[in-house]
């Protein structure tokens, strides 16, 4: 299995509501450790929703060093796989006091999805295939997991996060000006550097 790595130039996801979200998000991570555990993953529930402190996930057999927060497909109560008890469905957990956090995480999912089956459509020509060669097997309605992740500076040489490969079947990740991704290529680990306005 060949597993790649590129970047994606001219994608169309507005500008401004990157800045805007990644400004809220720094917001939101700034605040004092009891206040962030008010949308707590245990809240979340199956939906696999919420927050988690450093240290909560593990790669690589070792504590992540960083904090984050899970969102997915905004789905009611009342929707027939949340009723039916399906993990990684449900209702999505936002924060109290901070009411821009919802719109513009569920505008950038938005965003992001339409990206994500641009994307696969391209894949699909790259291979030879017909451009909805996936969309009409496996990705007309994905699986959407949002995460945005704080590494707090770290106070040695560790990695924020061990060594690991995504599940699912497209990742796409924006990372800020501080940088710090390294992607794996013949054994080689390789700086991925921060573009601006990516």
């Amino acid at each position: 299995m060949t597993l790649d790595f590129f970047y994606v130039i001219d994608h169309g996801v507005n500008e401004q509501l990157q800045r805007e979200l990644e400004t809220v998000s720094r917001r939101f991570f700034a605040q004092d450790l009891e206040t962030k555990l008010e949308i707590r993953m245990s809240r979340g529930g199956r939906a696999w929703r919420g927050y988690f402190p450093v240290g909560g996930e593990l790669k690589s057999g070792r504590p992540d060093l960083k904090e984050g927060i899970y969102f997915g497909a905004e789905l009611a109560d009342t929707h027939p796989l949340v009723k039916a008890g399906a993990p990684m469905h449900g209702p999505n957990l936002f924060p109290s006091g901070m009411q821009q956090f919802r719109r513009l995480v569920l505008d950038y999912m938005n965003a992001m999805t339409t990206l994500g089956h641009s994307l696969m459509a391209g894949i699909s020509l790259s291979l030879g295939l017909e451009e909805t060669w996936f969309a009409d097997r496996y990705t007309s309605d994905p699986l959407i997991l949002f995460r945005i992740f704080n590494y707090p500076p770290p106070t040695d040489s560790s990695f924020g996060v061990g060594e690991h490969t995504d599940y699912g079947l497209l990742t796409i990740l924006k990372q800020d000006a501080s940088g710090g991704l390294q992607v794996k290529a013949e054994g080689e680990w390789i700086d991925v550097e921060p573009v601006p306005d990516f």
